[in-house]
Formats: C-alpha cells, structure tokens, sequence
C-alpha cells in the first residue's frame, strides 16, 4: 500500500498540483499584505484618517458597554460585531486575486495560441501544373516533372 502512494504521490500531475497551491500560498499572504498595507492606508486617509480594517457595527455590547472605537477594543469587551472592514479587505484581495489569475490564464492562452499558429506550416504545397502534392523543397514535380520555382 505505501509503495501504491509513493507511486501516486510522485506523479507528476500530483507534483505539479502540490507546487501550485504552495504557491497559491504564498502569492496569497503577498496580496493580503498589499492590500492591508499598501491599498487600504491611503483609501483610509481620503475616508478622514481610518483604519477601513475597524469598520464594524455593533450588534450586542460585551460585559463592558460600548462605545467602542476599534474593532480590537470591541472583541476583547466580548461584543457580538459585524466586522465589515475586514470583509472588505478580503474582497479587495479576492478582486487582486481574480484579476491575477485572469492576466495570467489570458496571457498563456495568447502564448499557447502563437505556438500553435508558428508550429501550423504546410509538410507540402502544391504543383501548380498537375495539382499533385509535393514536397516544400522539390524544385521540380515528381509526377509531372515540371520545374517549380522554390519558395
């Protein structure tokens, strides 16, 4: 049975997938920093000097009563809180994410689409005399014997 795995497990469709999501991985925890670090600060200064990631509605206060002014302050007094900021930090980051993803499917398409036109050139041509098939580099037609001009 372990032989079995070590033999699933070294596939390399399996290989691949497993690089992928360590990828995946980290190209995630790099979004979420930009998007926390480097996009939500400024749109927080044009908002008037917030942190978006505070962004909160109170639905029940804690053992201490509100009001609260972060999120942090609010979670540690015990507050049931819909923590909207957060949602928004992670949908921008989904957004960054899918619009990524998009880029990079859409540019290997491209890739995969100009080598399939390079690779698409004729094995033959045809006699303009008898409209046989010959090679590319005959100078002259097996079947007619004409001379054909190379191209």
């Amino acid at each position: 049975m372990w032989k079995e795995f070590k033999e699933f497990a070294m596939k390399g469709n399996v290989m691949d997938m497993a690089v992928g999501i360590m990828i995946g991985t980290a190209f995630n925890s790099i979004i979420r920093s930009l998007v926390s670090d480097v996009v939500m600060p400024p749109i927080g200064l044009v908002l008037g000097e917030v942190d978006i990631s505070d962004f909160f509605i109170v639905l029940k206060h804690g053992v201490e009563p509100g009001p609260y002014t972060t999120l942090s302050q609010a979670q540690g007094a015990g507050a049931v809180t819909i923590n909207y900021g957060l949602f928004m930090n992670a949908f921008t980051s989904f957004l960054i994410i899918a619009m990524t993803m998009f880029l990079l499917v859409d540019s290997l398409k491209k890739l995969k689409r100009r080598e399939e036109v390079a690779e698409v050139k004729p094995a033959a041509r045809e006699c303009p005399y008898c409209a046989s098939s010959i090679s590319l580099k005959a100078t002259r037609c097996p079947n007619c014997t004409s001379e054909l001009a190379v191209s």
